[in-house]
């Protein structure tokens, strides 16, 4: 994890400790979204059935593309950090200097 004294220097980064705490903040949300819509679907079903048939299938489809899409937006993240630690790795070696 990082300490409070992490918040006020740039040694480190904060955001690849966190960002999979807001992941799963995401995913709660989402779900909850998607069961709001599902029982919205089920509720619509007794006004018109083919309309609330609609609004099931495309809470279930928003439930399965919001994870999907949520997992590929912290992973973009992760990947930028990744990508600046190994250049800074490559700079530690000595193997970016340019005169």
């Amino acid at each position: 994890m990082f300490s409070f004294s992490d918040l006020f220097q740039w040694d480190r980064f904060i955001t690849p400790t966190i960002i999979k705490t807001f992941y799963w903040l995401v995913i709660a949300l989402i779900c909850l979204f998607g069961l709001s819509g599902i029982f919205s679907g089920l509720a619509t079903m007794a006004i018109s059935p083919f309309g609330g048939f609609l609004v099931l299938l495309s809470s279930i489809a928003s439930i399965v593309v919001g994870i999907v899409f949520s997992r590929i937006a912290a992973e973009l993240i992760l990947i930028v950090f990744r990508i600046n630690e190994h250049l800074g790795a490559i700079r530690d070696q000595g193997g970016g200097t340019r005169s």
